[in-house]
């Protein structure tokens, strides 16, 4: 894989001499304070077309997929999957949080954009909502359920050589907020599936000892039903992960169920057929038993030397070995009323440095495949969507690893593609349009998608 570990080796002298040069807009201690995050560095916003198209070609185009629609027979993709070519063959999935709700979509704001303290209808000097973040994304906050916010990520994941998407997941039960997830989850699949994005399922097994008012009284139990379903809902999917052909559950720790006995009874629930791999955190493998196939590195405040030694320490043990890359970590939970100063180390993003760091030494080490952490934990500030922060910064890094040959002005048509969905999701000639953009870019003519959406701001406006 001599061209990927080029192109790592590239962008990071890039990333270096731009940190020398630029200012920094890092999240470290002194720059927190009341739970807001100081910037020098300019705010981004949804991106202007690149290409300006005069109003006869906007009329022509306007006209034909206005006519195509009026016949019944506006584009609809024959592609049965989003064909990517990218030259490097390793692996790379993408940490998902399936867990917001937005004002606009499901009528209310969930609690993983205000937690204790913050409320989006409000907006700061520079007009970005106040959420529980350090960090705006960069459409505004969105709903999980919502299926364009859907197609909108999984486009930019597909344009950036991403693989497919780890779901964080925490149960079968209408708990809490976890049927919520797990509703969401499951709003996602046929998304994935038509573009063919593989997915898998992690478990946060403290959800097993969750009750209402009480520690359960039989979390194995529990978790052996959360295990019957998955494999009879999400295993169905041609598009579960799989290596070497054996599907993969990763699971947050365990921390709670950590016996291999436990984990036997659990395992019961599948036979030879869909009998999975089990992935645990790094350096807890050894006492689960032998279900447990490998493990998955996570961010942690020592960066570089925690992943050192994980390699020097536990990975010859495994048969596979998940590595991992973030862009850093900072967390928001204690600013926004839900800790008291958990997890308030931070390890700062340096302009893109430590993501470059991250996803080398996990390339340089061999993984079986790289997790991204994450995509959108807002929460404790590791994602790599869009930000009003950081634009497009980590998955234009992405693009350069994964050697595909697009670049931010195709990611940005996906964002306005997006922010049309919204604009006009009440005028149905315009929704057609859109519907036949997202299959023009399912084919990859993202040209004609530019044109299209051009023409709508021009005469829909």
């Amino acid at each position: 894989m001599m061209i990927s570990t080029r192109n790592v080796l590239k962008l990071q002298l890039v990333v270096t001499l731009f940190f020398m040069v630029s200012c920094s807009v890092d999240q470290d201690p002194s720059s927190k304070a009341n739970g807001t995050l100081k910037t020098d560095g300019p705010l981004y916003s949804v991106p202007k077309p690149k290409k300006i198209y005069p109003d006869s070609i906007l009329r022509q185009v306007l006209d034909r997929e206005l006519s195509l629609a009026a016949k019944g027979i506006s584009q609809k993709s024959t592609a049965t999957s989003m064909e990517i070519d990218k030259t490097n063959p390793k692996k790379v999935y993408v940490h998902y949080l399936p867990w917001f709700q937005s004002k606009a979509y499901d009528g209310y704001w969930g609690q993983h954009w205000t937690m204790a303290n913050r409320d989006p209808d409000l907006q700061d000097e520079n007009g970005l909502q106040e959420v529980a973040s350090f960090y705006n994304p960069l459409i505004g906050a969105y709903s999980s359920s919502d299926p364009y916010l859907q197609e909108y990520h999984f486009l930019l994941m597909k344009l950036c050589g991403i693989d497919g998407v780890i779901f964080d997941w925490y149960g079968s039960r209408n708990l809490h907020d976890y049927g919520l997830i797990k509703t969401a989850t499951e709003s996602f699949i046929p998304k994935l599936e038509n573009v063919d994005l593989e997915f898998s399922i992690m478990y946060e097994d403290r959800v097993a000892f969750m009750e209402t008012n009480d520690v359960a009284s039989n979390p194995v139990g529990r978790a052996k039903q959360d295990f019957r379903y998955i494999r009879d809902v999400y295993f169905k999917s041609s598009n579960y992960l799989k290596v070497n052909g054996i599907k993969c559950i990763s699971m947050f720790g365990p921390h709670h169920i950590t016996k291999a006995e436990q984990w036997n009874t659990i395992y019961n629930v599948f036979d030879n057929e869909d009998a999975p791999y089990l992935l645990s955190l790094w350096g807890m493998k050894a006492p689960l038993g032998t279900h447990f196939k490998g493990e998955f590195l996570w961010v942690a405040e020592d960066h570089l030397l925690a992943k050192d030694y994980y390699y020097n320490t536990y990975a010859h043990s495994n048969f596979m070995t998940i590595g991992s890359a973030y862009p850093g970590f900072a967390s928001y939970y204690e600013a926004g009323g839900w800790s008291d100063g958990i997890n308030s180390w931070v390890l700062p993003k340096y302009e893109g440095l430590t993501f470059v760091e991250s996803l080398n030494a996990s390339h340089a080490q061999s993984a079986d495949f790289i997790q991204i952490i994450t995509w959108n934990d807002f929460g404790e500030g590791t994602m790599i969507e869009p930000t009003a922060q950081f634009g497009f910064l980590y998955l234009e890094m992405l693009q350069d690893y994964t050697g595909v040959t697009f670049t931010a002005d195709d990611l940005s048509v996906c964002v306005r593609l997006y922010k049309a969905r919204l604009r006009y999701r009440d005028n149905p000639t315009v929704m057609n349009l859109l519907d036949a953009s997202y299959n023009y870019m399912k084919v990859l003519n993202i040209e004609l998608v530019d044109v299209i959406l051009q023409a709508i701001d021009r005469y829909y406006s």
